[in-house]
């Protein structure tokens, strides 16, 4: 008999002790994958502001040249023929346009 109950407190200790480490199994396994800030979510989200960073810099980039463009354009009315010629291959009465189209070299 005495055997016996050191056998089922040792069996009843086993299953404590396994509901213990499933429980803090399960937990951790919802917080890295099933939870609304999970790890995997983190990642994602931490890739997507480095590429609205890189977004963010490139469209700064292109302000900026619009609106030396702009500042060209608004500079003279000889600077806003150019553009209208190079861009628009436009040209006056009696000009004649020559589109010069170079070949790349393989």
């Amino acid at each position: 008999m005495g055997l016996e109950k050191n056998n089922i407190k040792e069996q009843v200790s086993k299953v404590t002790s396994y509901k213990y480490i499933i429980a803090v199994v399960l937990f951790l396994g919802s917080i890295i994958f099933f939870d609304e800030n999970s790890i995997i979510t983190h990642q994602q989200n931490k890739q997507r502001l480095q590429e609205l960073l890189q977004q963010k810099e490139y469209y700064k980039e292109r302000i900026k040249a619009d609106k030396q463009k702009l500042k060209d354009l608004n500079s003279g009315m000889e600077e806003l023929e150019k553009f209208a010629r190079e861009q628009y291959y436009m040209s006056k009465p009696g000009e004649d346009v020559f589109i010069v189209v170079e070949e790349k070299k393989k």
